[in-house]
């Protein structure tokens, strides 16, 4: 195994990488590059330890799978190998060189190898005979048999011939298979030099170098292709790997800078902004705590005070015993230095303004207030894997006041939500821009017609919808026309906001606000089921001891029904969430100005 010394890691640059987006105040900290004690955080190995072993006993509470049963997804039994693996070998544990453990350790490695099909692949639910999802199996796996390598104990040699099968069948598919999506690459990557440091084999560094010529892509934002923080915490984590085993530290460059963008897009309370993300989480609520081990990793290699900050961050967390503290003591064993303290917490602004000009999003902190800001999805809109599609413009937090989202919904030609076409930033000032179009359709000229009247499926011009109409040989007519113009001005955590929706006239316009459940609205309107409508005045937003204020409101029709998209409506599909929903609305030509603080 190739370990990178700590002075390569000083050789990054860190100063360099991160002097865009963290400010003066950070840097001015001497004690910057001071040399971490490699001192063992005795009270979160023991956390670990504790909740490692309360996992093994879960396991013990289930039945073994049964051998005539064919399992689609392989993950869960490999985290429970390397569960059982840090138990049995810790010395700590009390699971320490049990024999049950042992024997429940072969039951499930025989269970991996019955489920590896002849190329060395597993499937995972959908994904059949899949390379990258065996990659992901493998992280477990080859930390297993990494810890196991230095465990001397005699009646483990049977699980290591069985973990030492499974992976090298495994390696044969991560040299020669494919990947679906760009983090895949990096996965699959990271399994070969997780294999590579128990098995050295040319052909495994080789692949990797394949892979690694198509460059890592990370944009001057600080984000991967996927703008996803699923992805990004995979993609970070096996970027560290590939570092750390192939003596490679050039790859955390980009893991410095991303992990500097995740800062800004960390909420107080752990919450990580995805509202720009290209993948499932645009829509998802998760938390930063995926992010753990790369931010802790890098905490103690380059005494970074922003890492630091967000290990601590992460550790307060509610999901922190879940996702990291159940099953990550088998990271720990692997990798000691993870069990180092980190330094010393640095206190950092808790103000400040950040534009992502590439990703179209502001991030804006005043002291307990956040703010973000987003326009920009993948023009043309579309309901697909990989495109951003996200309709929230505003995301607005009091403390525990929470404004999940604010949308506005246009009844031109039913196409839905406004997606603003970018971000234009004048001054203190935030400018969404949309033009919508539709268009009517004139005969087709005699050269084009078919007696029979069967025509070409294919898509409107203004892409709403198919029909066997051959559009293409077809001259639009009648197009209207609709363009939505929304200023956001910021001014010490409060928010100015203008619409403005020209166009056809007495189109219906709709501004939702959905608010955290459990919030309480005072001074706004209930109507029909469990919605509220500002119909003057403000309103208030309270979530215990905090509150958002809003307003003034406006209320000329309540069809608040069908505010998505055809494209979504046609399938009985919506947008619409969970949460106390309150509403603004009017007709064009529509003109209204309101405050949220």
């Amino acid at each position: 195994m190739n370990h990178i010394s700590r002075g390569e890691f000083l050789k990054l640059g860190s100063l360099s990488l991160l002097g865009a987006l963290v400010s003066d105040t950070v840097f001015a900290n001497d004690g910057f590059f001071s040399a971490a004690a490699a001192k063992v955080d005795e009270g979160l190995m023991k956390k670990l330890i504790l909740h490692n072993d309360a996992y093994v006993k879960n396991i013990f509470q289930k039945a073994v799978v049964s051998a005539d049963v064919r399992l689609s997804n392989f993950r869960p039994v490999a985290a429970d190998i390397a569960a059982m693996t840090a138990s049995v070998s810790h010395p700590k544990s009390e699971f320490y060189k049990s024999e049950i453990v042992v024997e429940r350790l072969n039951q499930a490695a025989d269970i991996m190898l019955k489920g590896q099909y002849s190329d060395g692949t597993v499937d995972a639910g959908g994904n059949r005979q899949s390379p990258p999802d065996t990659a992901f199996v493998l992280e477990y796996l080859c930390s297993a048999a990494m810890v196991l390598k230095h465990n001397k104990q005699k009646n483990l040699d049977s699980l290591k011939e069985k973990l030492k099968k499974f992976i090298q069948n495994a390696g044969e598919a991560m040299i020669t298979g494919g990947v679906h999506t760009p983090n895949h690459r990096w996965v699959v990557s990271a399994a070969l030099a997780n294999i590579n440091s128990l098995y050295p084999d040319v052909r495994y560094t080789n692949r990797i170098d394949q892979w690694l010529a198509e460059g890592v892509y990370l944009n001057q934002d600080g984000h991967y292709s996927e703008r996803s923080g699923i992805y990004s915490a995979v993609i970070d984590k096996a970027l560290i790997t590939m570092a750390r085993l192939l003596n490679k530290p050039e790859l955390l460059d980009k893991v410095q800078k991303n992990l500097t963008t995740t800062y800004y897009y960390t909420e107080a309370n752990g919450d990580l902004v995805t509202v720009d993300s290209k993948r499932q989480d645009q829509f998802m609520d998760i938390t930063v705590t995926k992010f753990y081990l790369q931010y802790r990793y890098m905490a103690i290699h380059t005494g970074n005070p922003i890492f630091t900050h967000m290990v601590n961050l992460i550790e307060k967390n509610p999901d922190f015993a879940h996702y990291i503290l159940s099953d990550s003591l088998i990271a720990f064993m692997e990798n000691p230095e993870l069990q180092q303290q980190i330094p010393a917490e640095v206190k950092l602004e808790n103000d400040f303004e950040k534009f992502f000009v590439l990703s179209n999003l502001a991030r804006i902190r005043r002291g307990k207030t956040s703010m973000t800001l987003f326009g920009g999805n993948d023009i043309p809109v579309q309901i697909v894997s990989g495109r951003s599609s996200n309709p929230n413009f505003l995301m607005y937090r009091k403390g525990d006041a929470i404004l999940k989202y604010l949308r506005l919904s246009s009844s031109f030609f039913r196409m839905g939500y406004f997606s603003s076409e970018g971000i234009e930033k004048t001054g203190n000032k935030y400018i969404l821009k949309e033009t919508k179009e539709a268009d009517y359709y004139q005969p087709l000229a005699p050269e084009f017609r078919k007696a029979d009247g069967d025509y070409q499926l294919s898509e409107s011009k203004d892409r709403r919808f198919w029909n066997k109409m051959d559009f293409e040989n077809r001259t639009a007519s009648n197009v209207k026309k609709q363009t939505t113009v929304i200023e956001i001005e910021e001014n010490n955590g409060a928010l100015n906001l203008d619409f403005k929706v020209d166009g056809p006239p007495n189109i219906e316009i709709t501004i939702e606000l959905c608010f955290k459940e459990g919030t309480e609205i005072a001074g706004a309107t209930l109507g029909e089921k469990g919605n509220y409508f500002l119909k003057s005045g403000f309103a208030k937003a309270s979530m215990g001891t905090d509150s958002i204020a809003l307003g003034p409101g406006l209320v000329e029709h309540q069809n608040v029904n069908n505010l998505d998209s055809e494209e979504y409506t046609y399938h009985q599909g919506t947008l619409h969430t969970d949460g106390v929903h309150v509403y603004i609305t009017g007709f064009t030509p529509f003109h209204h100005k309101m405050t949220i603080s």
